[in-house]
């Protein structure tokens, strides 16, 4: 094995695999696999993909290798490597041939750390699809330093959290200096309609994270606060707390829920903002809520909304609670939504800016596809491709980063080719 790097690596993809797609056997893992070889083994906008398959069992990585090798029959070459999330010399073999490690296993909290720790001794880069803060804001403490030095671009939450977020944002931002010669003041996130299903792992990584909260009161502190990613000495702004009522939005004409997501979402574009040196003023504001619609019935299911989320809420608080939902209701971790569920399903989200004096734009984001699971395999897959193909020409820097900070218009540019929505409407 060689020597750890202590100087950034050239990223001329000299090393053996373009992308380890690490947890391929997992239901996430098979669904990023699967798409990765539909849509990059043998892509006619990118050189050819150079993927490798990841994970504890080979016995389970061959048989996933075969069903891609029935998608397309080059994928029945494609390099197998086993290793364990708690083995770093496993991990280390696996960091040091990729230039990319891609990972879909969670709960990150209790299975990633390692991961990151190899791929930033091997200035290696990453993407993952955590959404637990907790997770992230331990990788900065422990890598932050390393990760500049080694050049390893460590970059979470690439999936529905936290890419429509973090990319619309941008996107927003790009246009109000365009067109208007300065940054907008503020951004809000409306999640409006869509349709989806959650999977095990996410139930697991949501319950492992209230478990970290009831043991650690620094967890909970970290999870409370809306500056929690920032970086040292710069956890300070104009944001408070996420909503946690019903509201109803005057420049949405719509009535307004609590986001789950926007516990991770508004930290992460928050930390963006920072890592790119406040490209977006050091007053910027930016809020996350769900649209439930106009008049009474929008006002209902805001309330409807509000209501199912505080009782579940409370209800996985309760550990003979918890343990009943755990065993009785909630889907086990490799269980998700069936491929019809995932083609149905779909996402629709609306962002409002405003600069200083007033001036104001509107933009969408859209998926086509489950945005837990269909959506979010195409943006983790597309994230990995960027990384691996385009990495030379980004101007990132190593760290633990953002999607935004790392990959910006560039991906964006991919997410669209792919057919995902990012559009400017007025």
């Amino acid at each position: 094995m060689a020597d750890p790097t202590t100087t950034p690596r050239s990223r001329d993809r000299s090393r053996p695999h373009d992308i380890v797609l690490w947890g391929a056997t997992g239901f996430t893992g098979q669904l990023v696999a699967e798409y990765l070889t539909r849509h990059h083994l043998g892509d006619a906008h990118d050189p050819p993909l150079r993927l490798a398959l990841a994970g504890r069992n080979r016995k389970k990585l061959e048989r996933v290798r075969a069903d891609l090798a029935r998608i397309r029959p080059e994928a029945a070459e494609l390099p197998l490597l086993v290793g364990d999330s708690f083995d770093a010399a496993s991990l280390d073999a696996i960091a040091e041939q990729a230039s990319v490690v891609c990972t879909t296993v969670g709960p990150y909290a209790k299975y990633g750390a390692e991961l990151v720790a190899a791929c930033v001794r091997h200035g290696t880069d990453y993407c993952d699809l955590t959404g637990e803060t907790q997770f992230i804001r331990r990788m900065i403490d422990a890598h932050q330093d390393e990760a500049v030095r080694t050049g390893a671009r460590i970059v979470h939450c690439c999936g529905f959290d936290s890419i429509p977020s973090d990319l619309g944002t941008l996107m927003l931002q790009e246009e109000a200096k365009e067109r208007y010669g300065a940054p907008l003041r503020e951004v809000k996130f409306f999640a409006g309609e869509s349709k989806g299903g959650f999977s095990g792992g996410t139930v697991a990584s949501m319950l492992n994270l209230l478990e970290e909260a009831e043991r650690d009161p620094h967890v909970r502190k970290v999870m409370g606060h809306p500056y929690a990613l920032n970086p040292d000495g710069e956890r300070r702004g104009p944001d408070g707390s996420d909503q946690k009522g019903v509201r109803y939005d005057d420049d949405l004409g719509m009535w307004t829920a609590p986001f789950i997501m926007a516990a991770i979402n508004t930290r992460v574009v928050r930390r963006s903002n920072a890592l790119m040196g406040y490209a977006y003023g050091k007053d910027f504001r930016y809020s996350e809520v769900m649209s439930t619609g106009k008049g009474p019935a929008g006002l209902a299911r805001a309330a409807a909304v509000t209501a199912g989320m505080g009782g579940f809420v409370a209800g996985v608080a309760i550990k003979p609670i918890r343990k009943i939902l755990e065993d009785r209701v909630l889907p086990a971790p490799g269980e998700g939504p069936d491929a019809e569920a995932r083609e149905e399903g779909f996402f629709v989200v609306r962002l409002l800016g405003e600069t200083a004096d007033g001036r104001k734009v509107r933009g969408r984001v859209e998926g086509d596809h489950d945005p837990g699971y269909g959506e979010t395999a195409l943006m983790l897959g597309e994230s990995a491709v960027c990384l691996a193909l385009e990495g030379a020409e980004l101007d990132a820097p190593g760290g633990i980063r953002t999607p935004a900070s790392t990959m910006g218009a560039t991906l964006i540019q991919r997410l669209r080719r792919a057919g995902m929505v990012f559009r400017i409407e007025g």
